[in-house]
């Protein structure tokens, strides 16, 4: 299987010195997990002399510290240390699953011409970190893939059109699932369509450390100074806030932000993070990871969707394998928020939501009604 892999790196420049590269800056990310110079000397595999050289050449370029020491306490970021630190995790955050989806894609086309007959399964679906896990999993295997990161709307009209074999979305678990049916329902309903259960997870409101605007729900958006990120429009996550502010009864204009969005759950938690928005709504697992405050506020199914002559092929064979393991669900059971849910059960898609044959249902009802 070929493999593409594209590498994310980026320097800064100051008119008083040479580029600073990822050196350095991976440097200073280690000396903020590892709380010394000298663990993360040990962690990047460079001495301590070469690293101090390091450190002082992006003083001298940047013409300000960006590094303490205390004896006893370790070493400290400075604050021009902490916003390079800040501005690697938000590059990383918000590029990264467009290039390994980029990587994906430009591997299968070249795959298509170095294999007389090439069989990938094509994966399309929204980014969750449950299916980040997924494409690592399939990588691990050899099952020649190619995943495309795309919203929920985006990755059902790709299966309806041929242009992928499975399809991710997530519905959530309550009062909302009915708005989010009747939403994606016409693309749900094929009888020749199968739901393959993935995961169950959080979502909810990624807020700075200590929570310092008191938000613990969507009213408290709507206060005077409170800053929020949103998602882009046409993700599952911008469809269910915006149908969690209409039960509250909420303007979206009465949410200061609510027109900045970024197109991944990790982006959001990196913007909260850098301190330019107070609240913004997305998963657990990147808040725990920027060391964010999480509100939990719904919980959701995270499915894939496949046609019934599919199921069978030898691709979604081992997407069915990789997903019934023990190692992959002890996998996903590892990040913040997400639980295993009848992990590879394939189902109709009335079986797996009771609430789309209730939708079904109420439509046949209104299409046979007297006029």
């Amino acid at each position: 299987m070929i493999r593409v892999s594209i590498g994310l790196e980026w320097s800064i420049t100051a008119p008083q010195g040479n580029p600073l590269g990822m050196k350095v800056v991976d440097l200073l990310v280690k000396v903020e997990e590892q709380g010394s110079l000298a663990q993360a000397c040990t962690v990047c595999g460079v001495s301590y002399r070469y690293a101090w050289t390091l450190i002082r050449e992006a003083e001298k370029v940047l013409g300000q510290p960006v590094l303490t020491m205390s004896r006893g306490r370790g070493s400290a970021l400075t604050v021009l240390g902490a916003r390079l630190v800040w501005a690697h995790r938000r590059i990383q955050a918000r590029l990264t699953p467009l290039l390994d989806s980029l990587a994906s894609e430009v591997g299968a086309e070249i795959e298509r011409v170095v294999s007389p007959q090439p069989t990938q399964l094509r994966l399309h679906a929204s980014h969750g970190f449950a299916v980040q896990l997924l494409h690592v999993a399939l990588n691990r295997q050899n099952v020649a893939h190619e995943l495309k990161y795309c919203g929920t709307a985006e990755a059902l009209e790709s299966l309806a059109q041929g242009e992928c074999d499975v399809a991710g979305f997530h519905v959530p678990i309550g009062e909302f699932a009915q708005a989010v049916i009747e939403h994606l329902g016409p693309a749900l309903d094929d009888p020749d369509l199968r739901v393959i259960r993935l995961a169950t997870r959080r979502q909810g409101l990624m807020t700075l450390p200590g929570n310092p605007k008191k938000v613990y729900g969507l009213e408290d958006l709507a206060r005077d100074g409170v800053r929020f990120i949103n998602r882009q429009p046409g993700s599952g996550t911008r469809f269910l806030f915006d149908q969690m502010l209409k039960s509250k009864r909420i303007a979206p204009a009465d949410v200061r932000g609510y027109e900045q969005y970024e197109y991944t759950h990790a982006a959001v938690a990196a913007f909260v993070a850098s301190g330019m928005a107070d609240a913004g709504m997305g998963v657990e697992v990147p808040a725990r990871q920027f060391k964010l405050e999480f509100v939990p506020l719904q919980q959701e199914s995270y499915f894939l969707l496949c046609h019934a002559d599919r199921v069978g092929a030898p691709t979604v064979q081992q997407l069915l394998e990789v997903l019934r393991s023990a190692e992959f669900q002890q996998a996903v059971h590892g990040l913040p928020g997400y639980s295993p849910d009848r992990m590879g059960t394939v189902e109709t898609v009335a079986e797996a939501l009771p609430v789309f044959k209730a939708w079904q249902q109420g439509r046949s009802r209104s299409a046979v009604a007297p006029s």
